[in-house]
């Protein structure tokens, strides 16, 4: 039983460390991707290519004045950004980001590479990822700003109307693997990754992860042009980087349940288990910085109207083909 807490304690700071250290280079990453698509040099001051820059932000930001509203639900108003902040990191503790591992020989059993395999790792994942949009709603009412209010219950809304969606698009996943954890769903795409039977239910993942995590072109609950920010409009500090780090964590956990569900995970020919994961959601992560750089933000009533009248038809298409394709892949 020792062994056993201790193996886990080591996965959890690991995993924990490296997800912290990814969200801080995410927004170099960012700003770096998005000036190169607009001609720009990005970054370049601090540190060889600017690689000191996040550091420089997290220092610029914990020695920010700390302000609360005067007329904000000051206990709500402080526990907001935490519970936004949360779920996004407790999440990976059921994606696999390997198969086995023994450390190049220093353990004597091979271990997981996940911190742990339960049998409804696809219900885990929703149960507590559609928790984070309670930090934001959270974040908006108690700020006693309209604006701020606005952009909570945007992100209600939306969170909604794309979960449903977001969904039915892994329905077809578990069809076809025949199971709810996430390292059965990796090694029933042994011979073939999902994404080839469901390209479709691919794309409608991908677009609701985009609109759950709160991104361009879906970024209303915090559009400028109309709401100063929306949500996060009132707070300073340390608070307004942890719905940062929220937003950031979110992106790597959706990357790496997109990798997990439709492009194999970890398999590959050649390389590491570890380095074709790595690469996979890095990819991914590209393409969200990607959109971001290249497609405008959405009206409000664009957005609802495509959640339920042009995604939501398209998941349940995508359901009855992944039902008559099941039987013969499996």
């Amino acid at each position: 039983m020792l062994a056993f807490l201790a193996v886990a304690l080591v996965k959890i700071v690991v995993v924990f460390g490296c997800l912290l250290l990814t969200v801080a280079y995410m927004t170099w990453a960012e700003r770096k991707v998005v000036g190169d698509l607009q001609v720009r040099l990005g970054p370049n001051r601090v540190g060889p290519f600017g690689l000191l820059q996040p550091i420089a932000d997290g220092i610029k930001l914990l020695c920010k004045e700390e302000i609360v509203p005067s007329h904000a639900d000051r206990a709500i108003y402080l526990l907001a950004p935490a519970i936004s902040l949360a779920p996004a990191f407790i999440a990976f503790a059921v994606i696999p980001f390997g198969d086995t591992t023994t450390l190049f020989g220093l353990l004597r059993e091979p271990v997981a590479m996940v911190i742990t395999d339960i049998n409804v790792g696809v219900l885990y994942i929703f149960g507590i990822a559609s928790l984070g949009v309670y930090g934001i709603v959270l974040a908006g009412w108690s700020s006693n700003n309209k604006y701020a209010l606005l952009g909570g219950l945007r992100a209600s809304a939306q969170m909604i109307s794309y979960e449903l969606s977001m969904g039915l698009s892994i329905v077809g996943v578990v069809m076809l693997a025949g199971s709810l954890s996430l390292v059965d769903i990796v090694n029933a795409q042994a011979r073939w990754p999902f994404v080839v039977p469901q390209i479709l239910g691919f794309g409608i993942f991908f677009c609701c992860a985009l609109a759950e995590t709160n991104r361009a072109p879906f970024d209303l609950p915090e559009a400028e042009t109309e709401l100063v920010a929306g949500f996060h409009v009132e707070y300073s500090s340390m608070k307004f980087a942890m719905f940062f780090m929220a937003e950031y964590a979110n992106m790597i956990t959706a990357a790496a349940l997109a990798t997990t569900l439709f492009l194999g995970g970890w398999r590959g020919p050649f390389l590491p288990p570890l380095a074709w994961f790595l690469l996979k959601m890095l990819a991914l992560l590209y393409v969200f910085i990607w959109i971001r750089a290249t497609l405008p933000r959405f009206r409000y009533d664009q957005l609802m109207a495509f959640g339920w009248k042009r995604l939501l038809p398209l998941a349940l298409a995508n359901l009855v083909i992944a039902a008559a394709v099941a039987p013969w892949w499996r």
